[in-house]
């Protein structure tokens, strides 16, 4: 792979972990400290994970019928995979899933929450959130939030093969049809390892089926390589991440006795299928500077459009990881701004 040149950072070799207390704001600050705090725990040396006590820590909501600020949602379940589905509550509380929803083309997003495959669910609270403001900034959308199995329990390509398992579903629900004999507008959108499980899910689409994807949404994709970047080798436990914390989730989801130019990992590493002539969908890609692997996702912004694909990069240089998880700086505002244009845009 073809790394992008490093955006320019002053300094970036003095900053220190406490800095990142005057970058972010201080509710975000403690949400991803707690978060990391957690991660320590539940990560043990041997590669296994304490799952018992994610389950525990990890705060989750039910969906509600009952509109929450004008969103209802819903669970399902598809061959065992836990769908929660949300709407804005112009629709029957559950809506008839024989029937198209609306009579003009709206988009459906299925979403992979972040959590480096290992972390969070679909009911976590912090993902509920971040889906219901993608129906507040698109009132029209539908977002389908994907319950992937999660490693190390379910290693590589289990996590890809439940997101297939709910594309195919939502390709032939009639409820997500403008028309009957119209076809979904489906945007695959994802967080961290999410972001990851959407570009090879979008792959699979483009390399063995007829599924047309409208356009993918990655915020802050988890990608990697084997050799160490400028990004990851300045910006090392400065930001909330290390790159132990990275090598570990790679191992814990990787096939055994993979590197990290796995295509899993590195999607235009040495291993990784061409996307030369494919029928690639049009890319969102969000990156935050202050992400210790944002060399590897502006290389995969140069991958794409290097392949002859539509990408725009929305680069934050001063953003750090799940700064949009919390509707409270300037850059989670823009972002949804991006996406809501990127949604109406290619909604066909």
């Amino acid at each position: 792979m073809v790394l992008a040149s490093p955006v320019p950072m002053a300094g970036s070799e003095d900053i220190n972990s406490n800095e990142s207390k005057m970058v972010v704001p201080l509710t975000t600050w403690i949400l991803i400290s707690n978060f990391k705090l957690a991660y320590n725990l539940l990560r043990r040396p041997d590669g296994t994970f304490d799952r018992h006590l994610a389950e525990f820590l990890d705060r989750k909501v039910p969906p509600n019928s009952t509109p929450i600020n004008g969103i209802i949602s819903f669970d399902l379940l598809v061959s065992s995979l836990l769908l929660r589905i949300y709407l804005p509550s112009t629709t029957a509380a559950i809506p008839d899933l024989h029937r198209p929803l609306h009579p003009h083309p709206f988009p459906v997003i299925l979403f992979f929450h972040g959590g480096s495959f290992a972390h969070s669910s679909s009911n976590s609270a912090i993902y509920d959130s971040l889906c219901r403001r993608f129906v507040r900034h698109s009132p029209s959308a539908v977002v389908i939030s994907v319950n992937y199995r999660r490693s190390p329990e379910h290693r590589y390509p289990t996590a890809y093969d439940d997101g297939w398992t709910a594309l195919q579903w939502a390709h032939n629900q009639p409820f997500l049809r403008c028309s009957p004999d119209s076809t979904p507008n489906l945007f695959l959108s994802g967080d961290s390892s999410g972001g990851n499980i959407a570009h090879h899910v979008a792959l699979r689409a483009a390399t063995t089926s007829q599924i047309r994807i409208s356009g993918n949404i990655l915020l802050n994709p988890m990608f990697g390589g084997q050799c160490r970047t400028p990004s990851e080798l300045n910006l090392d436990g400065k930001f909330f991440v290390t790159l132990k914390d990275r090598d570990w989730y790679w191992k814990a989801f990787l096939p055994a006795g993979a590197d990290r130019d796995h295509p899993a990992c590195n999607p235009f590493g040495p291993n990784a299928v061409p996307l030369s002539g494919l029928p690639f969908p049009k890319s969102l890609v969000v990156v935050a500077g202050l992400d210790l692997t944002h060399d590897w996702q502006l290389g995969y912004v140069h991958g794409l459009r290097d392949a002859g694909h539509d990408v725009k990069l929305v680069f934050r240089a001063t953003a750090t990881i799940g700064f949009y998880l919390l509707p409270n700086n300037d850059h989670c505002h823009l972002v949804m701004d991006e996406i809501t244009n990127f949604l109406s845009s290619n909604c066909h």
